[in-house]
């Protein structure tokens, strides 16, 4: 995911799994100075609070967001973030809260959530049970949670990950995106976890929604899921005409692909663009075209 120069400028990835020691209380953030975490509101019942991991990988950093129904005390926490003590103790700050809520399992979403499990108490429910503490899974499409005063339908957006979800926010008209939709250029499909079939239909999914704000992992609030949605799936369009070009012009490696089609991205984001090429041979070989 990186700003896109046309509907299918580059990607700059959202999120892959990072090498690192899952214990250390506050990764990747030794040499960066603390800076204090502001609350934005962003509809009547969301609030995002900013996490302090900016990167080519993340934009601005991963977007908590805090969920509170008006005229209540407690609230419910989506994507607690990297496992930073300040930005935790920051989100637990605006507690109680009742629930915590994953869209899918990437370090930058889910790696404070069994920290932030310990400072609050409240249970972390997900698709995956190895992010799950203290409380059931998320397992049923369509399901809705009840919490806070608030009620939250679970909307099944694999794609970007496999266990990847979206979150309808049904009484502001607002849907918590992850990293299926971002609020700033696109995101990558993780291969071979991430499947582009599903990501297309995820997107499908979302188009259907219309106007709803997408309040999104990383990246500005949007303010309409529908034209969001469409943007992407042009891009995906038109990425795979770039793909299927590649491979006429005598590309034969997913390397060859990457070099042609992502020619104008920074190397250094290469490694995900890989990802994604990966993603795209896949979806076409499994259409024969």
């Amino acid at each position: 995911m990186s700003p896109r120069r046309s509907a299918a400028g580059p990607e700059l990835p959202a999120a892959g799994p990072e090498p690192g020691d899952a214990d250390r209380p506050e990764r990747g953030a030794a040499d960066r100075p603390e800076r204090s975490v502001v609350p934005e509101p962003a509809t009547a019942r969301a609030t995002k609070l900013l996490a302090p991991n900016p990167s080519p990988m993340t934009l601005e950093g991963t977007n908590t967001w805090v969920l509170r129904e008006p005229g209540r005390a407690d609230c419910v926490v989506v994507d607690p973030g990297p496992e930073h003590e300040g930005h935790l103790q920051a989100v637990a700050a605006m507690g109680p809260v009742a629930l915590v809520l994953l869209t899918h399992g990437h370090p930058d979403h889910a790696e404070g959530a069994r920290r932030f499990h310990e400072l609050t108490g409240a249970p972390v429910r997900a698709l995956d049970p190895a992010h799950r503490y203290g409380g059931e899974g998320l397992t049923r499409d369509g399901e809705v949670i009840a919490a806070a005063g608030l009620e939250v339908a679970v909307l099944a957006t694999p794609g970007h990950s496999g266990d990847s979800l979206c979150f309808l926010l049904t009484a502001d008209d607002a849907v918590l995106t992850g990293d299926t939709v971002l609020g700033r250029g696109t995101t990558v499909v993780a291969h071979p976890d991430g499947r582009l079939a599903d990501y297309v239909d995820s997107l499908e999914r979302l188009r259907a929604l219309g106007s709803h704000t997408v309040l999104p992992g990383h990246g500005p609030v949007l303010p309409h899921a529908g034209q969001a949605a469409e943007a992407y799936l042009a891009h995906r369009t038109e990425r795979l005409a770039q793909v299927r070009a590649a491979l006429r012009g005598g590309a034969r490696s997913v390397e060859d692909v990457v070099a042609v089609v992502y020619a104008d991205v920074d190397r250094a984001l290469w490694p995900a663009a890989r990802l994604s090429v990966q993603a795209q041979l896949y979806y076409l070989g499994e259409r024969s075209c």
